[in-house]
């Protein structure tokens, strides 16, 4: 074989190659936004949005997550909602809310009684910062397995976090009560989850709880107050130059076995 056939065979064969070998790019737009919904919110499906226009657009569409953004000046926008309490009320169970980095958001006295995922949109959790007012009990009170994630949560009076019942899972976040002559009426988490559900749900294999990971914690009486038989278990302190992180879980405290 000459120089010149063998470059037409090998030229041919890179082509046969690329044409027979699928690029994600010859997905349609369904198949590619399903696909996108397997990835972690933060920081997979992010890092997504920033690959071109038609990632973006997909990687942020309200299938995957609803956003919150008070700036937004098209609130017709199938999905942006202008307040956090809005956009709870109107997800539906399993649903992922990003709210907008920048500036503040209220959250007082708002239950969550379906499982949802709440997302802080900035590089760093102290650039979504959720206020509770002064006389609310609590910025966001849980009632169903939740996620919360990327988030500063401030609280003057009361607590940051109110969990009644289900997983609460938290991480990378600040959990933040003011320093004032009454704070030991505040608890940036506390749990009032029953100790018979919680057995009931931990022979089931779905122990009600809280598992707090990569999160700072300041002010307040202390840091979790608990009821029933529920306990605060495996904790880890990580010491940074300017901060220290938290890692445990509020659990049962009894152990079953077989």
């Amino acid at each position: 074989m000459g120089m010149e056939e063998e470059r037409k065979s090998k030229r041919f064969t890179k082509q046969s190659l690329t044409a027979s070998s699928p690029h994600i790019n010859n997905l349609d737009d369904g198949c590619l936004m399903h696909i996108f919904s397997f990835l972690a919110p933060i920081p997979d499906r992010y890092n997504t949005a920033l690959v071109c226009h038609r990632w973006h657009f997909l990687a942020c569409h309200p299938r995957l997550w609803l956003r919150v953004d008070r700036s937004a000046k098209d609130l017709s926008q199938p999905g942006v909602f202008p307040n956090i309490e809005t956009a709870v009320s109107t997800a539906r169970p399993g649903d992922t809310i990003l709210i907008a980095a920048g500036g503040t958001h209220l959250a007082s006295n708002i239950q969550i009684k379906k499982p949802l995922c709440l997302i802080g949109g900035g590089e760093l959790a102290d650039d979504t910062i959720l206020i509770c007012t002064r006389g609310s009990d609590s910025a966001l009170e849980f009632l169903s397995t939740c996620k919360l994630a990327n988030l500063t949560v401030k609280a003057e009076l009361g607590c940051c976090l109110l969990h009644r019942s289900g997983r609460l899972i938290i991480d990378g976040c600040i959990l933040q009560c003011e320093s004032n002559p009454l704070d030991h009426l505040s608890y940036p988490i506390m749990s009032t989850a029953n100790s018979s559900e919680v057995f009931r749900s931990l022979v089931k294999g779905r122990g009600d709880g809280v598992s707090v990971s990569r999160t700072r914690i300041e002010g307040g009486a202390k840091a979790v107050l608990t009821s029933g038989t529920l306990s605060l278990q495996r904790v880890r302190v990580i010491y940074a130059r300017t901060s220290v992180f938290f890692w445990f879980d509020v659990e049962q405290m009894q152990s079953f076995s077989e």
